[in-house]
């Protein structure tokens, strides 16, 4: 039994793992809350409040003096009017899209006003109209409310949009935002399209032939559930690129619109509420390999939950191509027309791709009722973390593979790396990425680095390779991605292919040595005192819960699978932590103890010279303590004698005092001023 005596407030068992990180943290770079990447100039471009930068995507150095797109003082006057909050009324950047001419789309909420501009990336400039800034209307691509979320893509440089499009967030429209000569083409204004819908990701899947599809990710109440209210669920909606609306009926409408309920469902619970997603072509140039990992919540519980569901783009397609409508006013599944709606797909026969002028007005009048299919996409969660929110997901593949190394961003300001293989899952790295407490807002993935942002920081961070997992214990959950722990170097490496390893340890932890062995690790001994607040790791290869095994104080609570200990006088004990050594998806198999700690109550640990030191120096601190008080009295009593002479040069009706201000009606200044956010 190994034994520890801890002092101190606080007390870290691991400290934190160092990583290759670049951060940019300059003034300009507060209330960050977009990115876009340009791959050719190794640029990356950030919308932030009332202004727009240009850094180099290599190190995060600046490019050029930040772009300065801000509201007037009579414009932001006349928002607070409108709006509870004055901070919102700002210009906050929410969109950055190429396109076709190359240039840079720019959107802003423009205090609640929404308005679009136009870059110049070659001189990082917006377009001017005489003395001021070229702009045209942002409705429908920016929301009014820089709160509210929204999101975008483009299709050949056309941009598709999805946004609330009134100051009130009562209406919203999904379309396609730009390029004059196609029409402005958006939905029909039917509450069965679209009924309160919080928009959260899109993406565009090309099928090579022109039949490319776009698809929207949003979560809205249920219609259909007509014995429950406010029951939210989460969409996938598609439309065909080459949609331009119907000749007559639907006329400027979607006619390809379809959606689906996606459901992410275990043994225990449903998670209902999207929070973001991430495409991934698992082989580059096969679009039929798409999958779509996507981030949950739950509705119905009361602590934070997240919960990780793939689906694949053939699943949601065959959906959509051959499963029933349902209707809202029967409450029953019907069969669609003969000519099937939505089909976006190339004809070979044809060589024609779909072509909505020439749809019958019969087929278009199914669609306006019609929009939802009668069945969902059903999936179980291959991660499920109880205590942590997820953000922002960045999915890469492994060597044109189906597993995927996921980054995802928690409320907190982490970065979690996870591995899938199959339907293993491991928890790879959690790396603080900003010293606040604040969401992570955007991922990108680039040259082996996740360009990351939080409102007031952004960071580079390496994030592939197995140099990148700094333990035995790291190293070991990346087993995965062919990363093994060379016990000679002590440092993680790819498995060589002169020698690779035939297969894999069926507990990787090995390699790393724990005393007695795995499962059966040494008991460490902490000699703790009241008051101190201990933090007790458990190393685990499963992103599966944990179970701790403590004695029955009230005084813990779960740091992800740590646990934080308030040290009282009933913590002493034996503190037990068993693991699922690896998911499969399957549930929990057999638990393996991974970490024991005894915390013995004892007196704090004095060094011998320090305490003789401490002896030495007594007589010079009473002295010094005697000479402080006699200064303090003295002060003391000046300063009474001092308002006694000012209180008696005053009549009744000038009763002040001594700083000037009248009793009753001080003001305090601006440094007094509270910001309380209701």
């Amino acid at each position: 039994m190994k034994s520890t005596c801890l002092t101190g407030v606080m007390f870290w068992l691991v400290s934190c793992s160092t990583c290759q990180t670049d951060k940019y943290e300059g003034i300009d770079a507060s209330n960050v809350s977009v990115f876009l990447l340009d791959p050719h100039s190794e640029t990356l471009y950030l919308g932030a409040r009332g202004s727009i930068m240009a850094l180099h995507a290599s190190n995060l150095t600046r490019k050029h003096p930040p772009i300065k797109w801000e509201v007037s003082g009579s414009e932001e006057m006349s928002c607070s009017y409108k709006t509870q909050k004055k901070e919102d009324c700002g210009n906050y950047i929410c969109l950055l899209e190429f396109l076709k001419n190359k240039t840079i789309y720019v959107c802003g909420s423009y205090a609640f006003n929404p308005q679009c501009a136009f870059m110049d990336p070659a001189t990082f400039s917006l377009m001017m109209d005489g003395d001021k800034v070229k702009t045209v209307s942002g409705r429908g691509k920016c929301p009014y409310n820089p709160r509210l979320s929204h999101t975008a893509v483009t299709a050949d440089g056309v941009l598709y949009t999805a946004a609330s499009t009134d100051f009130m967030d009562t209406a919203s429209d999904i379309t396609r935002a730009t390029d004059p000569p196609n029409r402005r083409v958006r939905m029909y204004k039917s509450n069965k399209w679209l009924n309160e819908p919080k928009f959260v990701s899109s993406a565009l899947v090309k099928d090579g032939h022109g039949g490319d599809t776009i698809y929207f990710f949003f979560t809205e109440n249920a219609k259909e559930y007509k014995f429950y209210t406010n029951v939210r669920v989460t969409r996938v909606a598609r439309i065909c690129k080459t949609d331009a609306g119907g000749s007559k009926t639907l006329q400027d409408n979607w006619t390809s619109y379809l959606k689906a309920q996606l459901v992410c469902r275990d043994k225990v619970q449903s998670y209902t509420l999207l929070s973001h997603v991430s495409p991934l072509e698992h082989r580059v140039g096969d679009p039929s390999s798409t999958h779509f990992y996507a981030l949950f919540t739950s509705q119905w519980d009361g602590e934070p939950v997240s919960a990780l569901c793939v689906y694949s783009l053939a699943d949601i397609s065959k959906r959509f191509a051959t499963g029933g409508f349902w209707d809202m006013k029967t409450g029953m599944s019907v069969p669609g027309p003969t000519t099937r709606p939505g089909k976006c797909e190339f004809d070979i026969q044809t060589g024609q791709v779909y072509n909505s002028t020439v749809m019958p007005d019969m087929v278009l009048q199914f669609v306006k009722e019609h929009p939802l299919m009668s069945h969902s996409v059903d999936t179980v969660p291959l991660l499920v973390r109880r205590g942590i929110t997820y953000t922002r997901i960045a999915a890469t593949n492994m060597s044109n593979t189906d597993a995927a190394v996921l980054q995802l961003g928690t409320d907190q300001g982490e970065l979690h790396s996870i591995s899938i293989v199959g339907r293993n899952v491991s928890l790879l790295n959690e790396i603080a990425i900003t010293t606040l407490v604040e969401p992570i807002n955007n991922i990108l993935i680039h040259q082996g680095h996740a360009l990351v942002s939080s409102p007031s920081a952004v960071s580079r961070v390496l994030v592939e390779g197995c140099i990148v997992y700094r333990s035995c214990e790291m190293c070991a959950r990346a087993q995965g991605l062919e990363c093994t722990w060379d016990v000679k170097e002590s440092v993680c490496v790819a498995k060589s292919a002169q020698s690779p390893v035939q297969n894999k340890s069926e507990d990787p932890l090995k390699e790393c040595g724990t005393g007695e062995g795995r499962c059966s690790p040494l008991v460490k001994e902490l000699r703790v005192r009241r008051g101190l607040v201990v933090l007790l790791p458990c190393v685990h290869l499963s992103p599966l819960s944990c179970v701790w095994e403590h004695p029955p104080g009230r005084h813990t609570r779960l740091l992800h699978s740590h646990l934080v200990v308030t040290v009282s006088s009933d913590s002493t004990g034996l503190y037990s932590c068993r693991c699922p050594a690896q998911s499969d998806g399957s549930g929990i198999g057999k638990l393996c103890l991974t970490a024991s700690y005894q915390l013995t109550m004892e007196e704090p640990c004095i060094n011998a010279s320090k305490l003789e030191a401490s002896v030495l120096r007594q007589p010079v601190v009473i002295f010094t303590v005697f000479v402080l008080g006699v200064l303090i009295g003295v002060f003391v009593a000046t300063v009474f004698l001092k308002r006694q002479r000012c209180h008696s040069q005053l009549t009744p009706l000038e009763d002040r005092n001594c700083s000037g201000s009248k009793e009753g009606h001080a003001e305090p200044g601006p440094n007094c001023f509270m910001n309380n956010d209701e």
